[in-house]
């Protein structure tokens, strides 16, 4: 898949020696290396690594204002180029700078190589980033590949940043539009026509419809759609196949016996479904007079009629051509009658199957593939143009053809089909009456687009007059800086003195943000709720899971730095922790990887180790800083809730739906609270009196019997159509529910909580969410407050290099930790099932986590280094585990989104590199916002929460208003 370029240095990072190169003279290459050269051949004598000073151009990748990252150059740029000589005496700029990158480039890499080869090895100093192993004496090879690297690396940066990345994502999402209009006005939008009559095998079993996504109905379902329902199978011994496996798909003990040539009935009482099969192996006159019975307005139709026959007309005649004329006139007489009904019913006609010619007996030799072509297309043809109307009503039921083609050869006689292909062939049927009546989420074949809830209509028309308002307010902004222009004096050909721009307005930060905000709904609507593009079922296999792994590993350690601190889960660890992990769980989505339970497992602690940090960080924060302020809360809350919150209006999706920001939100507030409550003690008043230890520990204590309280509390459970021995696990058993409430649901059952925590009208889903990692975050909490009471007693070695303690105890912590990972990883590799491994995965989750912390910070060299490239990702892992949801994957979560059909590495390439250009400016959208929604004075604060509380309480009422509607 497509990643990304690592990001640069943020602030205080060491300065590369990519950065500290300038223009070039011709005159520099006639007597030595170039001037902007030598500071990769000497020591940098000011000690700027050391010292974390920054002087290196950031680029688009650096930190700065909005208004900065808007135009992809941070001030950065401009105060190095001017230090370091990038801009000469005539105001030219430099090759650092965007400008002059283009023109010098190519001509600055020729002279420095050809210098280069010029170059004598010698002895020299070598510069900081360069190997230890060349430190000593550089040669001019070492000297070379070193430059060419790091000048390789400048000119992709130059011509390929962030915000050119972006630009290129939004001319694909516009060019990726405009063909799939193209090619649903040109082919139709009608995804049923796909389903049946085109798609592929995913490995063996698995049918995969063309552009869109097959739901495998359960039994409840199937009840559930077809009650009160009549349907007709109508044809040969092929068509019987057919109803066998339709039939058992309403009632799997349904046994394949009696007399075949006859007449089969079946009936469900309870829930009034009738499913008949007609034995009628000829199109002729009586296959007729059955139909035409239930063209008399006084007898019942079916619901569904499903016809097809051939193979006997083949047999019994001999594959003569007088034959195939007599089928072509009865199905000629035929086709008005089915034509009639399926004006008030569904009507399918059956093409035939090929056959296994060489498995096939000997009266059965004159049944020929190329017999049955010519009868398929005599009925296409005649269905086809048996109306008047541009388009029959009568549905040709193709895809079983595709599907025998793949699965012939494991026919027991030549002509019956497998077992296996019978089924995907009902079930293709039960799809394509069920889908527009129960709606599954992931069967979007036959499915209409949901029509725009009150909520979506007004939010559509919130981003509409933001985006006008930010265009009169460019415009307007635009004409001003027109007239403000500086002009050329002709007289003395200098230019009168700039103007200083004014600063950027809070406001036009405002509409900006949200006019892109709503150009990326629209995108997210586009590919998740408009049937615009296509979607697919998820297939695992080992290789689509851990090839990926491989590869984003190899990048990860490629793009390695060396970290600014080496503290034990220092910033850069903790954000490439963050980014490896999410990188691990969005291969695990898409490759459906939760099919595999050791997957399964090892992504339950990458979870459980999210929720790990959630409580070592904010307990940190609070007990380091003893900032328990409303702003800060305001900022952590609406930073992590603020996309999911207008996801939730746009996509018309529960908040619970998106279950980590709800399960990380109450944690924080979980902890907040713990801490906040009198007495609030902090490191600064423990470091006075050692009893506000025990202090905490008391409350750390309370909130783990809370926690306790909580789990245990309701576990009254009642199972439907489950085995007893099977532990309650909602997401797995979606039958059981829980019989006695206890408080747990209590709490979250009560409004306006409720509408929060409930998916479908309960809270079980936030139940098991929740009890899976109940210890996690009080585990995080209690390693922050060991970690930094003994760094706080000068107990750990944190220096550049050391081990984190003496060497024999930290050999002795690293043999304990990689045999706890490697004996967590043994034990979920030998889970029976999920439900046993749920139960457990609570109390030993941390295992995991606490030995991976131990392995990558005991040892000094592995606190000095981290990826860059996990880092970048782990930045914005927030926003790209909620985009996935919509942009990435598909379906909410249960496919996959298809913008390039036909190709599927081509495909993720281009969705992926969209997703992460996505989320990394909703990253920066939030950022933005969350300084001008949350500002820093009280008095303004408090203004502002009360207009948002207005704003949900009008959401609350809105969306009351659509449930009474829908209901």
């Amino acid at each position: 898949m497509s990643l990304p370029p690592p990001p640069p240095p943020a602030a205080g990072d060491p300065v590369t020696p990519e950065d500290s190169l300038g223009s070039v003279t011709p005159e520099d290459w006639a007597t030595g290396p170039p001037l902007q050269a030598q500071p990769l051949l000497r020591q940098e004598a000011k000690g700027k690594e050391e010292e974390g000073e920054e002087t290196g151009v950031q680029g688009a990748w650096g930190k700065g204002t909005a208004e900065q990252r808007r135009r992809g150059w941070g001030e950065a740029a401009e105060a190095a180029a001017a230090e370091e000589g990038q801009v000469d005496a005539g105001g030219a700029a430099g090759s650092a700078s965007p400008a002059g990158a283009a023109g010098g480039g190519r001509e600055g890499w020729r002279r420095l190589l050809a210098w280069l080869r010029r170059r004598q090895p010698q002895c020299c100093p070598c510069a900081a980033p360069l190997p230890r192993s060349a430190a000593h004496c550089c040669h001019g090879g070492t000297k070379m590949a070193a430059l060419a690297y790091n000048l390789g690396k400048r000119e992709i940066n130059h011509y390929f940043s962030v915000r050119s990345a972006k630009v290129l994502a939004l001319v694909a999402v516009l060019l990726l539009a405009v063909c799939h209009l193209a090619s649903r006005r040109y082919r139709g939008n009608d995804s049923c026509e796909y389903l049946l009559s085109s798609g592929r095998f995913l490995g063996e079993k698995v049918w995969q419809p063309h552009s869109c996504m097959m739901h495998k109905y359960k039994i409840s379902e199937a009840k559930n759609c077809l009650v009160d329902k009549h349907i007709a199978f109508i044809g040969d011994s092929r068509i019987r196949q057919l109803f066998y496996s339709f039939v058992k798909i309403i009632n799997p003990q349904f046994k394949e016996e009696g007399n075949k040539h006859e007449n089969i009935p079946f009936e469900d009482k309870i829930a009034s479904i009738k499913v008949d099969f007609l034995w009628h192996p000829e199109v002729n006159g009586s296959m007729k007079q059955c139909i035409k019975v239930w063209t008399e307005d006084s007898v019942a139709k079916p619901h569904v009629i499903v016809a097809g026959a051939a193979t006997w007309s083949i047999k019994i005649h001999n594959g003569s051509n007088e034959a195939l004329s007599q089928y072509k006139m009865n199905i000629t007489s035929i086709a008005p009658l089915l034509e009639k009904l399926a004006k008030t019913s569904d009507v399918y006609w059956v093409l035939q199957d090929p056959v296994y010619e060489d498995l096939l007996s000997e009266n059965r030799k004159m049944i020929t593939n190329e017999k049955i072509d010519a009868y398929n297309e005599a009925a296409v043809s005649i269905l086809n143009s048996s109306t008047r109307n541009s388009k029959s009503h009568v549905k040709v039921f193709s895809v079983s053809k595709l599907i025998a083609q793949e699965t012939i050869m494991e026919s027991l006689d030549g002509l019956h089909l497998p077992e296996s292909s019978r089924e995907t062939s009902a079930m293709i049927l039960m799809n394509v009456y069920c889908n527009k009546i129960l709606k599954p989420v992931d069967g979007s074949c036959c499915q209409p687009r949901p029509p725009l809830t009150l909520i979506q209509k007004l939010a559509a028309c919130f981003f509409t007059l933001s985006i006008v308002g930010y265009l009169i307010f460019y415009i307007i902004h635009r004409n001003a800086h027109r007239k403000n222009k500086p002009c050329t004096d002709l007289e003395s050909g200098e230019e009168k003195k700039n103007i200083i721009n004014p600063p950027v307005s809070p406001l036009e930060i405002f509409l900006q943000s949200f006019c892109k905000l709503g150009l990326i709904m629209a995108y997210f609507y586009m590919c998740d709720r408009a049937n615009l593009f296509m979607k697919e079922n998820k297939f695992y296999t080992h290789s689509t899971f851990f090839i990926p792994i491989i590869y984003i590993l190899v990048l990860g350690v490629f793009y390695n730095e060396n970290t600014k601190e080496t503290k034990v889960l220092n910033r850069e660890q903790t954000d490439e922790w963050k980014g490896w992990m999410q990188l691990v769980i969005l291969i695990y989505h898409i490759s459906g990887a939760s099919t595999f339970l050791p997957v399964y497992m090892h992504i339950r602690v990458l979870v459980a180790a999210y929720l790990f940090q959630t409580g070592y960080g904010h307990f940190s924060y609070f007990w380091v800083k003893g900032d328990f302020g409303i702003h800060r809360v305001c900022q952590v809350l609406f930073r992590l809730n603020f996309l999911v919150v207008v996801l939730c209006i746009v996509m018309d999706r529960p908040y619970q739906f998106y279950y980590f920001v709800p399960l990380v939100t109450v944690w924080f507030m979980v902890i907040y609270v713990t801490l906040a409550l009198w007495p609030q003690i902090t490191q600064k008043k423990a470091n006075g009196n050692c009893l506000w230890h025990f202090g905490l520990l008391l409350k750390l204590a309370f909130l783990l019997l809370c926690i306790c309280f909580l789990a245990y509390s309701q576990t009254s459970l009642m199972f439907r159509n489950v085995p007893k021995t099977s532990a309650p696990s909602f997401p797995d058993f979606p039958d059981c529910q829980i019989n006695k409430k206890g408080a747990f649901e209590k709490i979250f059952s009560l409004w306006p909580l409720s509408k929060c925590f409930e998916l479908k009208g309960n809270v079980y889903e936030w139940w098991f969410r929740w009890r899976l990692d109940r210890y996690v975050v009080f585990h995080g909490m209690l390693f922050a407050f060991i970690y930094l009471a003994l760094q706080k007693r000068q107990i750990l070695s944190e220096g550049k290099g050391e081990p984190l303690f003496s060497s024999k105890i930290s050999n002795f912590l690293l043999f304990i930790s990689v045999v706890s990972f490697l004996t967590y990883s043994i034990w979920a590799s030998s889970c029976k099932n999920k439900a046993q491994c749920n139960e457990l995965h609570p109390s030993v989750s941390v295992v995991q986590i606490l030995a991976f912390i131990l392995i990558r910070n005991i040892p000094g060299y592995a606190r000095s280094v981290y990826s860059s490239f996990f880092a970048w990702f782990g930045k914005i892992s927030l926003e790209l585990f909620i985009c996935q949801y919509h942009i990435w994957l598909a379906a909410d979560t249960r496919g996959i989104l298809v913008l390039i059909p036909g190709n599927p590495m081509l495909n993720i390439i281009v969705s992926t590199f969209i997703f992460v250009c996505v989320a990394h400016e909703i990253s920066q959208i939030t950022n933005d916002l969350a300084q001008i929604i949350i500002p820093k004075d009280n008095s303004s604060l408090l203004k502002r929460l009360a207009c948002i509380a207005a704003f949900f309480c009008g959401l609350l009422i809105l969306s009351s208003i659509q449930d009474k509607s829908r209901h």
